[in-house]
């Protein structure tokens, strides 16, 4: 009967006080050797072990309330991020600005007059993505865990990079900073987290800046490739090549061929996988200084660019 009226096994001990269990038994039950266990004030797991991820966040919300909405990466993963939690994550709940609970041991509370319809997902109510995943950003303090997910919710949850200005405008200013700068490299071309990296990286170099995602054609018009970054006085590109970060899954034999056209045009490359970017980037910065003082020191070959595109449109 008592765990019949709890969620997955999870409930409060004014729950069980009217099912007839008085708070001092329940509380005893908590103890060391005891059958359950204390996961928030007044909040009880009915069994001992370490909860699920799906227990804890019904206990977030047990411990918040009705008017409770889950936000932040929990919300993202359950709409289809494909991130695991981490050790320790503490799961952030949206509540009402006139609501006084607050947070505890792994809940997070924001009080926020800007309360989100919620939408369900397996009976949870959930900030929408583009909310979440801006609510994570705004409590991130370094840039390239931003670029990371700002890059991932566009690719694997589809969402606009315009809808997420728009929410950052419509909200808080606080802690927005970085992601509008963030959000600013998307929609100037870097559309993954690798392109945004590599953004970074190039600043190390000293080498003028490239342009990012426009179409390479021959001097007869032919498509040669849309490389991610390219200096267009000495004609080289750069690929930042990895199945991880496009839409495309490109494959060994499109990669093939895209270079096999670029050294028919003549021209320079530097191909770079997403993982060098975060784990050696002194080392890519030389590479590509290298190959940029190479390329000068050749007569230009005849390609021209066309406008902006995204790389799938020919590469995947």
């Amino acid at each position: 009967m008592i765990f019949a009226a709890s969620r997955r096994g999870v409930i409060t001990v004014t729950q069980l006080e009217s099912l007839g269990v008085p708070p001092a038994t329940s509380y005893r039950r908590c103890l060391p050797g005891g059958p359950w266990q204390r996961l928030l004030p007044g909040v009880v797991l009915l069994r001992t072990g370490a909860p699920t991820r799906r227990q804890l966040v019904e206990g977030a919300l047990l411990h918040c309330g009705d008017h409770a909405v889950i936000t932040g990466l929990e919300s993202c993963r359950r709409q289809g991020l494909k991130r695991d939690a981490r050790p320790g994550e503490a799961i952030h709940v949206l509540l009402p600005l006139h609501l006084k609970t607050t947070s505890s041991g792994y809940v997070l509370v924001e009080r926020t007059k800007r309360m989100p319809v919620p939408v369900r997902s397996d009976g949870l109510p959930l900030a929408p993505a583009v909310r979440a995943v801006l609510d994570e950003c705004r409590r991130m303090r370094e840039r390239p865990p931003i670029r990371a997910l700002l890059a991932e919710a566009v690719q694997q949850l589809g969402l606009d990079p315009t809808d997420l200005s728009g929410e950052l405008e419509t909200g808080s200013r606080r802690g927005t900073a970085l992601p509008r700068a963030v959000l600013r490299e998307i929609a100037g071309g870097a559309r993954s987290a690798a392109e945004a990296e590599a953004m970074a990286v190039w600043r190390r170099t000293g080498l003028p800046e490239p342009v990012w995602n426009f179409e390479l054609r021959d001097e007869c018009g032919n498509y040669i490739a849309i490389p991610d970054a390219w200096w267009d006085n000495v004609a080289l590109a750069w690929e930042i090549d990895s199945y991880e970060f496009h839409f495309g899954q490109p494959g060994y034999a499109s990669t093939l061929a895209r270079n096999n056209r670029y050294a028919a045009a003549g021209v320079a490359v530097v191909q770079t996988v997403p993982s060098r970017l975060r784990t050696d980037p002194a080392a890519v910065a030389d590479d590509l200084v290298s190959a940029y003082r190479a390329a000068a020191g050749r007569p230009r070959p005849p390609v021209v660019l066309t406008g902006r595109h995204e790389r799938v449109v020919h590469d995947a």
